[in-house]
């Protein structure tokens, strides 16, 4: 590889990095603070039983 050729790479990565961290960027998703959400903490109305299964 030439130089230039090196340079056109990492060029290449830098702009793929940048899209990248953009694309990772928060959105104005639930500005006002509300989840979709709500009572995820609340007790079942039963206890689940977990059994071993036989073999």
């Amino acid at each position: 590889m030439t130089g230039s050729d090196n340079d056109d790479v990492k060029k290449q990565f830098r702009e793929a990095l940048e899209k990248k961290k953009q694309k990772n960027q928060p959105t104005g998703d639930h500005k006002d603070g509300q989840s979709k959400v709500h009572g995820v903490h609340s007790s079942a109305d039963h206890k689940r039983d977990f059994r071993r299964k036989s073999i």
